[in-house]
């Protein structure tokens, strides 16, 4: 059962480094260089949508196996309903597990915005300016939000791998 634990963790972990890991580098790293670049901002989105198209291909199966680990362990831990209403721990999972649901409201605005016809017309140059300035300003906050929300959760999941005590 030890092993089951730690390998359960551990895939947790690894899958949580890699979404929080890549967004973070994306929208702390890689989007303020991209700025600074002296290419026209439509070469600039073409390369971040390209970016993504590679980021998802490894962050969105770890997002989904984020949950479902995230889902078994608290199923392991919350063998009686009432540890979820009556202890501090419960009450820092419901607030996670808002948090998690919110990103993945964020996740699934954020693929309706960037269909893949969408990502086909800026790579083939398709798309007017100004609708590409409005798409750019919808990725840059939908991107903030999604790194900030990503911090929390994992800072929460640390707060519930102590105990739950905040």
């Amino acid at each position: 059962m030890a092993l089951e634990q730690a390998l359960l963790t551990w895939i947790h972990i690894t899958s949580a480094a890699i979404w929080v890991g890549g967004s973070l580098f994306i929208g702390v790293v890689f989007a303020p260089i991209l700025k600074k670049m002296s290419m026209p901002v439509e070469e600039r989105i073409r390369l971040m949508v390209q970016v993504g198209r590679r980021f998802n291909k490894l962050a969105l199966p770890a997002l989904f196996i984020l949950i479902a680990t995230g889902m078994y362990q608290a199923h392991l831990v919350l063998q009686k309903s009432d540890i979820l209403y009556d202890t501090s721990y419960g009450h820092v999972l419901i607030i996670k597990m808002i948090l998690v649901v919110a990103l993945l409201i964020l996740y699934a605005v954020h693929v309706r915005i960037i269909r893949k016809d969408v990502e086909d017309k800026i790579i083939a140059k398709e798309m007017p300016p100004e609708q590409l300035q409005k798409l750019r300003k919808k990725i840059i906050i939908l991107g903030e939000v999604t790194v900030v929300l990503s911090v929390i959760i994992l800072f929460l999941a640390s707060v519930l791998n102590a105990g739950g005590q905040l």
